[in-house]
C-alpha cells in the first residue's frame, strides 16, 4: 500500500478524521499492492487501482457499495446516506464508527468497498 497524502505523518493528526479507524484499515490492507491512500472529502480515502473503495471522514467509514447495493447496505446497522453536498450520493454510504468495534464487521465493509472498486476500470 502506498500513500499519496503529500505530507509527513505528523500532519495527518491535524485532519478531521478518526486516525485509529484509518490505521485499522491500513493494517487490513497493508499487503495489497494495488491500494493507495489519498486525502479526500476532508478525510482519508483508500483506493484500488485509482478507484475509491473506502475512506474515513470524521468518525465514520465511507463505503462505495455501488448504486445497485445502496438500499441493502442502508438496511444494515449503523449506516446512513452519504450526503456531503445536500444531495445523497447513490452508491455511497456512511457507517458510524460505533458500529465498527468488531474487526470482522469492519472487514466486511472494507471487502464490500473493495469488491465494487475492483469492478471498475483502473484509473
Amino acid at each position: 500500500m502506498t500513500s499519496n497524502t503529500g505530507s509527513p505523518d505528523s500532519e495527518r493528526t491535524t485532519m478531521a478524521y478518526d486516525e485509529g479507524l484509518a490505521e485499522r484499515i491500513r493494517q487490513r490492507l497493508r499487503s495489497d499492492a494495488d491500494v493507495t491512500e489519498r486525502r479526500m472529502f476532508g478525510g482519508i480515502a483508500f483506493l484500488y487501482c485509482g478507484n475509491m473503495a473506502v475512506g474515513v471522514s470524521g468518525d465514520d467509514l465511507m463505503v462505495r457499495v455501488g448504486p445497485d447495493h445502496t438500499d441493502a447496505a442502508l438496511a444494515r446497522p449503523g449506516t446512513r446516506v452519504f450526503d456531503m453536498t445536500g444531495r445523497p450520493m447513490r452508491g455511497w454510504i456512511l457507517v458510524a464508527g460505533t458500529a465498527l468495534s468488531e474487526e470482522d464487521v469492519l472487514g466486511e465493509w472494507v471487502d464490500e468497498g473493495r469488491a465494487f472498486a475492483v469492478s471498475l476500470p483502473p484509473k
